[in-house]
């Protein structure tokens, strides 16, 4: 990723924003479902599960809150070419943290989800981190 002479951004970093965006929407979309008590989102989720949803802690519940809109915030801000992106997606990460360590000690932590997306917000952190080191974000 090196930003052109004349001052334009890269069309890979335009894909990459978008497609965080698209992700982060949908993360936002499904936990805005969750809460609103959509039984489509939780069809099929283990008894265990439900529960932990139900009866969550305040502070693994703010984990979570941070984690979704962190990294919404985060595409946001990288679509708007902001380096205030990068402290997003650092909210997002260790909001995503505490909401696996509740998970994990509930019983109810599997791996894959969360290493999926902890990897993505991880990527997007450093992507971000680049590109306000490059000058394409302000």
């Amino acid at each position: 990723m090196e930003e052109h002479r004349s001052g334009s951004v890269p069309g890979s970093y335009w894909v990459i924003a978008v497609i965080g965006l698209l992700w982060n929407g949908l993360g936002a979309y499904l936990c805005t479902l969750s809460n609103l008590g959509d039984p489509s989102v939780t069809a099929g989720a283990p008894p265990e599960l439900l529960d932990y949803i139900a009866n969550m802690p305040v502070w693994a519940h703010a984990g979570w809150a941070f984690g979704i809109w962190g990294s919404l915030a985060g595409s946001l801000l990288m679509l708007a070419r902001s380096r205030h992106a990068v402290g997003a997606f650092v909210v997002s990460a260790l909001g995503a943290v505490v909401s696996y360590a509740a998970q994990a000690m509930a019983g109810v932590l599997t791996l894959a989800q969360p290493l999926v997306i902890l990897a993505v917000i991880a990527f997007l952190w450093w992507y971000s981190r680049r590109a306000a080191g490059l000058g394409i974000l302000r």
